[in-house]
C-alpha cells in the first residue's frame, strides 16, 4: 500500500519527477565521464608506451613523469653513449611538438624505431618518404577525415599524409625526426630516448646504472613508468576529480531539496490527513525518503546509460588523444554518491513535513 502511494505521488507530478531523475542522472554521468576520461587517457598513454617495445625510457633532466613535453634538451650524443652500455640492444630518440591539448607531433627515426618495435602496422600507405610526409593513426585520421594523400598544416608546416597505421604504438602523429628538429630549431637534440635491452628482466637494474652514467634521475624502466600512469599518482588530476564529485553532490542536493520541499508544500493537506488517522513522524519521513531513494536509483541507472552517450561523443567529436573508458568499479561509487546527496537533500523537507501541525495541515487549501 505504501509503495503504491509513493508511486502515485511521483506520477502525479511527472514533469517534476522527470526533471529530478534527469538532474541526478547528469550528476552520475558527470562523475563517470570524468573518471572514464582520466583512466582512459592514462591507459591509452600507457598502451602506446608499451607498444614501443623499449625496456627503459630516458627523459629530460628535471622533468616530471606526467608533464607534457615540448622541448628537446637532450643531445643525440646520448644515443651513442647508451649503445656502448652493457645489455643495450637498440636505442631510438624522439622529438615532441605539442599541438592543441592533448595532441602532439612526434618526430622519430623510422629505421631505428622499426628495429626496436617492428614499426607501425599500416592500414593504408606507409612510412614517410619525403621530408614533408606525415603518418597518423586510424583514430586521428577518422576524426580529421584524412586519407593517404591528404594535405594537413601543423606546426606552421604543410604535410602530406603518407600512411595511416593501427593505433596503440608510440604516438598518433609521426614525422621524420630531422624534419621536426629543423622546424623546432633544435637540430641534434631529442625530447625522449627509448632503450631496448637484450634481457628485459634487467630493466630495473640497468635503469639504476644509467642514472649514474648519465647523471640524470629521469631514467625509468618501462614497467615502473607504466605504474605511474594512474589517477592515484597524478595529484592534480586526483584533486580535480574530487572537486567535480563535490560539485556533483551539491547539484544533487539542491535538485532533490527543491523537489522534495515543493512536494511537501503541495501535499500539506495529505500529510495532515495521514497524521490525523494515526500516521506518525516515522511514516511521513519514511514516505519522503523512499521517494527520494527511488528518484536517486532511477537517476543513477539513467546516468550510467547516458555515460555511453558521452563515450560516443568523445569518440567522434573530440581529440583522439582523449579516450573515455567504462570504469565499472565506479558505477556503485557514483550511484552511492548520488543517493547520499539526494537523501541529504531530503532531510530539511522531511523535517518540515514531520513538524507540520495537524490542524493547520487539514485546513490548508
Amino acid at each position: 500500500m505504501l509503495n503504491k502511494l509513493i508511486l502515485a505521488n511521483l506520477t502525479h507530478r511527472p514533469v517534476r519527477t522527470l526533471l529530478s531523475v534527469l538532474a541526478i542522472a547528469v550528476e552520475v554521468t558527470m562523475i563517470l565521464t570524468l573518471v572514464g576520461v582520466s583512466n582512459g587517457t592514462l591507459d591509452s598513454t600507457k598502451r602506446r608506451a608499451e607498444g614501443v617495445g623499449a625496456d627503459i625510457m630516458v627523459r629530460p633532466p628535471g622533468s616530471s613523469v606526467m608533464a607534457s613535453l615540448n622541448s628537446a634538451p637532450m643531445s643525440e650524443k646520448y644515443l651513442g653513449l647508451l649503445m656502448q652500455q652493457p645489455h643495450v640492444a637498440s636505442v631510438t630518440g624522439t622529438v615532441i611538438e605539442s599541438l592543441t591539448f592533448p595532441d602532439s607531433v612526434s618526430g622519430i627515426d623510422f629505421d631505428s624505431f622499426r628495429k626496436m618495435s617492428g614499426g607501425f602496422t599500416y592500414v593504408a600507405g606507409g612510412d614517410p618518404v619525403s621530408d614533408d610526409d606525415m603518418t597518423v593513426d586510424e583514430d586521428y585520421a577518422r576524426q580529421h577525415h584524412l586519407q593517404v594523400g591528404s594535405k594537413l598544416k601543423l606546426v606552421a608546416h604543410d604535410w602530406n599524409v603518407s600512411g595511416i597505421y593501427e593505433g596503440g604504438k608510440l604516438a598518433r602523429i609521426c614525422v621524420k625526426l630531422k624534419t621536426l628538429q629543423e622546424i623546432k630549431g633544435t637540430p641534434g637534440h631529442l625530447t625522449l630516448i627509448y632503450v631496448k635491452l637484450d634481457d628485459p628482466k634487467l630493466a630495473d637494474q640497468m635503469a639504476e646504472q644509467l642514472k649514474t652514467t648519465l647523471h640524470d634521475d629521469q631514467v625509468y624502466s618501462m614497467a615502473a613508468l607504466e605504474d605511474m600512469y594512474s589517477v592515484s599518482n597524478v595529484g592534480m588530476l586526483r584533486d580535480f576529480i574530487g572537486v567535480v564529485i563535490g560539485v556533483a553532490v551539491i547539484v544533487g542536493f539542491i535538485v532533490v531539496f527543491m523537489a522534495m520541499y515543493t512536494a511537501v508544500l503541495e501535499r500539506t493537506r495529505e500529510i495532515g490527513i495521514l497524521k490525523a488517522v494515526g500516521g506518525g513522524p516515522g511514516l511521513i519521513l519514511n514516505i519522503l525518503l523512499r521517494e527520494t531513494l527511488l528518484l536517486a536509483l532511477l537517476g543513477s541507472v539513467l546516468g550510467v546509460i547516458l555515460t555511453y552517450g558521452t563515450q560516443w561523443m568523445m569518440k567522434h567529436s573530440v581529440p583522439a588523444s582523449l579516450v573515455q573508458e567504462t570504469v565499472y568499479s565506479w558505477w556503485p561509487i557514483a550511484g552511492a554518491i548520488a543517493i547520499a546527496g539526494a537523501l541529504l537533500g531530503a532531510i530539511v523537507p522531511g523535517y518540515k513535513a514531520v513538524k507540520q501541525d495537524v490542524t493547520e495541515a487539514l485546513s490548508y487549501e
